[in-house]
């Protein structure tokens, strides 16, 4: 019974040794990732934030990436039947409240589909 708690208690500090190593990697790849982005994407991203905590409460137009196309924001929040209005903001996201001539719509937007913000 001695030799199977001694066999996983080795088998338990090679699992925990290799979990170090992936940190290292992990760490290692974002660094890389960083760099490949340039300081320009983080910029870019940091006066995207700033201009939406402007812009908060405000009616804006927003355009997103193409990749991230929303028919709410895009049929009527920014046409002049509508508008978007940003409640919050928070680094990763922004909470918009979409005004249609029907409706109101709450949506949440990651901060990486926007592509700029403009007061309407």
């Amino acid at each position: 019974m001695e030799y199977v708690a001694f066999a996983f208690s080795i088998l338990g500090m090679f699992a925990f040794l290799n979990m170090g190593e992936m940190k290292r990697r992990m760490d290692k790849l974002e660094g890389e990732l960083t760099k490949m982005k340039g300081t320009s994407f983080n910029e870019a991203r940091s006066d995207l934030v700033r201009a939406a905590r402007d812009y908060e409460g405000k009616s804006v137009k927003i355009e997103l990436k193409e990749d991230y196309m929303d028919p709410d924001i895009v049929s009527y929040g920014n046409t002049k039947h509508g508008s978007n209005t940003i409640i919050d903001v928070d680094d990763e996201w922004m909470l918009v409240k979409i005004c249609t001539p029907k409706a109101e719509k709450i949506k949440m937007i990651r901060m990486e589909a926007i592509q700029s913000i403009s007061q309407d």
